[in-house]
């Protein structure tokens, strides 16, 4: 089924590529369709994500558009006020410019709905799983992610993931995840705080640059970052993560799935994500999910290059004597990951080659023994935290080779 002519070829509701390949997008969706208990489209929720991309976070904006040299003493808001603000709040900065307070007022101000006892018990959750959280977010998540066309092209355009960057970045979203889920990170003095605030005024300000700069079609592919885009990235750290992660053998309790769910639901609502893409039940999330995946558009170039530097960035983790031999391992289990995650159509897809799926049983089978014996005690829990923050560790360190992990700086 597809949404009426008018919707997909109107000038003003939605941009060129909204459901630009319904067949495919219809086979790729299919396991996200039972797992969300689909039955038929929702016509209404695609047009609102489909227009949704014509939509920017506008609080956002309006800060950034207040960071121009062209505004009057008293209205600019200068890079090192905003990291004043961040940093010690809004009290710290005299005289705050308008925009400024707004954007804190809004930032500071806690929804009613946030239980930070529950958002904690989810990022306790999610640091159990160790090692399958970094997997299913750069497979499944990621480079899952990039064979749909648009937000791939961004990137390229932004040099964000291409090229010798590639580790880098994709080392700077891991530490923002990391942030996330540390005990305290999502309060106002918590890093996981400061840090997705961070990347919320970073996306405005890439969107003040494209759709500036005449170098996006916005026709295509809708506003750079928007927010029917960001929703779905949302939906890649939270609901797409647990159903991974049940893929890989681990077993997941519904309190669980509710407190991961919590955790995720405020990060979005701190990244600027309209309140009602925002979700409580991993259901809700799919039935989204899903009809977003539809709405997609076929694979561009980006969508393997992007992949294929990744790939080939596993090589320079190997460190070390045996360094050379690690990283050669680091890119075959991750090829063999991806087959079982994306399929061989879809490795064909990003011109990845195509190789068995070796890397999974074992897996499988740790995974069934920590997560239905081991987690069932809080020792366990415990145990299962303390090794996943290790993990964790040592992998930053393996990607940023001896610097200290930090996000990269906005952009002036």
């Amino acid at each position: 089924m597809t949404p009426p002519v008018t919707q997909r070829t109107s000038e003003a509701v939605h941009p060129d590529r909204f459901f630009g390949a319904p067949e495919r997008s219809e086979r790729i969706g299919r396991v996200l369709r039972v797992a969300a208990g689909v039955r038929e489209l929702d016509e209404s929720l695609l047009d609102r994500i489909g227009r949704r991309m014509f939509d920017r976070d506008e609080p956002a904006a309006r800060l950034v558009a207040a960071m121009g040299r062209d505004r009057p003493e008293g209205e600019r808001v200068t890079m090192s006020s905003f990291g004043r603000a961040l940093e010690h709040g809004i009290d710290a900065v005299p005289d705050a410019p308008p925009a400024l307070r707004e954007f804190f007022a809004r930032v500071d101000r806690v929804p009613d709905w946030v239980d930070f006892d529950l958002l904690e018990r989810g990022s306790r959750a999610v640091r159990r799983m160790g090692r399958n959280v970094d997997d299913v977010l750069l497979q499944l998540s990621l480079i899952g992610g990039y064979r749909f066309g648009g937000p791939p092209d961004l990137l390229v355009a932004t040099g964000g993931l291409t090229g010798d960057t590639a580790m880098r970045r994709l080392g700077e979203t891991k530490k923002w995840a990391v942030a996330v889920s540390r005990p305290g990170g999502m309060r106002r003095d918590g890093e996981g705080f400061r840090l997705t605030v961070h990347v919320r005024v970073m996306h405005a300000l890439i969107n003040h640059r494209f759709e500036r700069n005449g170098r996006w079609d916005a026709r295509r592919w809708g506003l750079p970052i928007n927010q029917a885009d960001q929703a779905a990235t949302l939906g890649l750290f939270n609901s797409t993560l647990l159903l991974g992660v049940r893929a890989l053998g681990w077993l997941v309790t519904p309190a669980e799935s509710r407190a991961v769910m919590h955790a995720w639901k405020y990060v979005g609502w701190l990244l600027g994500v309209d309140e009602d893409f925002l979700f409580d039940t991993e259901r809700e999330q799919n039935r989204f999910n899903y009809h977003v995946l539809r709405a997609q558009d076929d694979v561009t170039p980006a969508g393997a290059a992007l992949s294929g530097a990744l790939v080939a960035g596993q090589r320079e983790l190997g460190r070390g004597r045996f360094g050379s031999l690690a990283g050669a391992y680091s890119r075959l289990r991750l090829l063999s990951m991806l087959r079982y995650f994306l399929g061989r159509r879809g490795l064909v897809d990003l011109g990845l080659p195509v190789t068995p799926m070796w890397a999974v049983p074992p897996i499988w089978a740790g995974n069934l023994v920590r997560s239905g014996l081991v987690a069932r005690t809080r020792i366990g829990r415990r145990h299962l935290e303390r090794a996943g923050d290790r993990y964790t560790e040592r992998d930053l360190d393996r990607v940023f080779g001896g610097d200290k992990p930090e996000i990269g700086a906005l952009p002036t």
